[in-house]
């Protein structure tokens, strides 16, 4: 192998580490459990179609597994938040604004439950009620509405 190969060889070699490492490195920041995207004026609308999404007992879904149906009649916290951002956006993140600050809610709302999976857990925690829920997409319509204010992303 002639020298200008090898150089073009470990190039090469040097770019596709850097590139798996940088996407690795992405997806463990797309998963944090902690991130605070900025909120938008589409969260805004995401919080309140998933309200009215989930707008009656009788369409709650308390046995969440965080696999939401395109066709389903009844929805759980994150099942109406995902199909919110869905029909607001086109483009559902886990990690989006409104699925995060649903969860800071719930963690302000239950501390000390240390929920696995947030929305899922605590949609499906015996203890929780319909009135709950509604409290929850208050608090986090509040809260929505304040931050996208504060943003500078308006």
């Amino acid at each position: 192998m002639s020298k200008k190969t090898s150089v073009v060889a470990a190039v090469a070699i040097l770019m596709c580490s850097a590139g798996l490492l940088a996407q690795s490195h992405s997806n463990k920041e797309s998963d944090d459990p902690d991130a605070r995207p900025p909120v938008t004026q589409a969260d805004v609308q995401i919080v309140q179609r998933a309200k009215k999404i989930l707008d009656s007992p009788a369409k709650w879904n308390r046995s969440d597994t965080r696999n939401c149906q395109a066709a389903a009649k009844t929805f759980s916290l994150y099942c109406a938040l995902e199909k919110a951002t869905i029909e607001v956006t086109r483009n559902f993140q886990h990690r989006g604004a409104a699925m995060q600050e649903s969860r800071f809610v719930i963690d302000e709302m239950a501390p000390n439950r240390n929920y696995r999976h947030r929305l899922m857990d605590y949609n499906n925690d015996p203890t929780t009620t319909f009135a709950d829920i509604q409290k929850v997409f208050r608090l986090l319509q509040q809260r929505i509405e304040r931050l996208a204010k504060e943003s500078p992303n308006k």
